[in-house]
């Protein structure tokens, strides 16, 4: 799935790929690099785009190697968040 955001610094819009999640097995078969690559050609076509970005769960040192090798990199910001749901879970 891809949402977008617009940035009022970069004067152009973010897509953002959301939920990613390749079935084991799957994995390792480059899945995740034709999706992104996809995304990436539509998202330079297109003038108002200005980057791509997703979210990845600090432990997930897997996805992150995945995620540098097809060339992003970690954002200067951190995400803060008022959970309604997961806080009464015991996070």
């Amino acid at each position: 799935m891809v949402t977008y955001e617009w940035s009022d610094w970069r004067n152009g819009v973010f897509w953002w790929i959301q939920s990613v999640y390749v079935a084991p097995a799957w994995r390792r078969k480059g899945v995740y690099r034709r999706l992104h690559d996809t995304v990436v050609e539509i998202g330079k076509a297109d003038n108002k785009m200005c980057g791509i970005r997703l979210y990845v769960a600090q432990d997930n040192h897997v996805a992150q190697t995945v995620y540098r090798r097809v060339g992003l990199t970690p954002s200067r910001y951190d995400v803060y968040e008022d959970d309604f749901v997961l806080k009464h879970h015991g996070r």
